[in-house]
């Protein structure tokens, strides 16, 4: 699979797929693996380009802190290094700001489908998404708190192929770290109307973590935006509500 390196910071992708391409930015402290069911979702009528944050998965976690921009000059690199000039970017929590970065950056991004994030991140609690990847218990007691309970008793067997992908991808507390400072400095609450692409903000209206007020703000915010707000659903959205969600995401392009 490809890799590229951004300031000797060995950064890893994959795609599958032909046309448009759609660019998937995960959230803090998750590997590549919380993209599985929207990367089969897209991958055919567009191009899906899947990439690992630095500090998590099969990407390398230089010492911290991070910042957004980082993150951003990462993707911009993964983007050159796959033959991408611009991309639909879906970006999760923390790979929601790394997209809105972009967007107002760069002539980069194609349009904005923003998971469960926000335009700012100070004053977020993070930690209770903090998974130890060596600690089975502490996997799933985090990964419930990205998860409505409602999911969680109905789908026992899945909460555990998650813990094992967890345990593989996951980033290491200091990785985590580096990544959750990124999260906490970022603030384009006010330059949202600067970013004019399409732009779809999904959020479960049941995330602990991000509230959704914060999601309805960067909607209101941003000039072209829309807001879909998922009923039971808690941070990790397009993990719980998949099917939803890549109806949403597959609708936004079609009518781009």
């Amino acid at each position: 699979m490809p890799t590229t390196s951004n300031g000797g910071v060995d950064l890893y992708y994959e795609t599958a797929g032909t046309g448009d391409t759609v660019a998937f930015v995960g959230d803090i402290g998750y590997g590549a693996w919380q993209w599985g069911w929207q990367h089969a979702a897209v991958a055919g009528p567009y191009e899906s380009l899947v990439a690992d944050l630095r500090g998590a998965g099969r990407s390398a976690a230089p010492s911290g802190p991070y910042t957004v921009e980082d993150l951003s000059d990462d993707l911009t690199t993964i983007l050159s290094d796959a033959g991408v000039r611009s991309a639909h970017v879906v970006g999760a929590g923390l790979g929601g700001m790394v997209a809105l970065h972009t967007a107002l950056d760069t002539s980069r991004v194609d349009s904005l489908t923003l998971v469960g994030t926000a335009a700012r991140g100070d004053g977020l609690d993070l930690e209770p998404l903090w998974g130890a990847p060596d600690d089975e218990a502490d996997l799933e007691r985090s990964l419930a708190a990205g998860l409505s309970e409602q999911f969680v008793d109905a789908h026992p067997d899945a909460v555990e192929q998650m813990v094992g992908w967890r345990a593989a991808e996951d980033a290491s507390r200091r990785a985590w770290e580096a990544q959750a400072a990124a999260v906490a400095d970022f603030d384009v609450s006010e330059q949202l109307y600067e970013i004019t692409v399409p732009s779809l903000v999904v959020h479960g209206s049941a995330d602990a973590t991000w509230p959704s007020a914060r999601a309805e703000a960067l909607a209101t915010g941003l000039p072209r935006g829309s807001y879909r707000e998922i009923d039971g659903a808690g941070h990790l959205v397009h993990v719980e509500a998949s099917r939803r969600v890549n109806d949403d995401l597959l609708g936004f392009l079609a009518d781009i």
